[in-house]
């Protein structure tokens, strides 16, 4: 099986008849590249490694994994926060994705969201970035950081509370205070 470490292939260049396997390690230039780009404190390891076969006469299938070590500012309290990434990450590439036989009317996405419209190559490093960006946490927390409750008002005034903002906080009061006068 035919082993490649570019990050672009060409679809003619691909065998038909057996997968095509791939394994990225990206410089340090290039992970601080993408750690910029994702909004990262330091990307130290990245990893992405798997195949690419046939799927048919026009289509072809990606299966890989994905393997990273990020470090990301804490959402509470902006600490570093170490996460280690492992995904298995599938694509399908295609020659003609379903929702061209309707253009220019309005469509839904589609459900399977590992789908992509098939070109002349496969950038593989496009798909790693994706990937990673896609397995990253969304609210990273470093051990023990915890929302406190902070009040803001003027001097003198009742600060506001959550209980307040509720949308029927306002008839609850009105409620109470119209049972009391009874």
């Amino acid at each position: 099986m035919p082993q490649f470490s570019s990050t672009r292939l060409k679809v003619a260049d691909l065998p038909q008849n057996r997968p095509t396997a791939f394994h990225l390690t990206p410089d340090r230039a290039r992970m601080t590249e993408i750690a910029a780009a994702l909004g990262l404190s330091e990307l130290r390891k990245l990893r992405f490694e798997g195949e690419i076969a046939s799927a048919g006469k026009t289509d072809w299938q990606l299966h890989a994994r994905l393997g990273a070590t990020v470090v990301q500012p804490c959402v509470v309290t902006l600490a570093p926060v170490t996460t280690r990434i492992e995904d298995e990450v599938t694509r399908r590439f295609v020659a003609h994705l379903p929702e061209e036989a309707m253009e220019g009317e309005e469509i839904e996405m589609p459900e399977d969201d590992s789908i992509e419209k098939l070109g002349v190559e496969i950038d593989l490093d496009a798909v790693m970035t994706e990937a990673l960006a896609l397995a990253l946490p969304l609210y990273p927390r470093a051990d023990g950081a915890a929302l406190e409750t902070v009040q803001f008002t003027e001097p003198g005034k009742a600060p506001m509370t959550d209980e307040d903002a509720r949308p029927f906080a306002g008839l609850a009061a009105l409620r109470d205070k119209l049972e009391s006068d009874e």
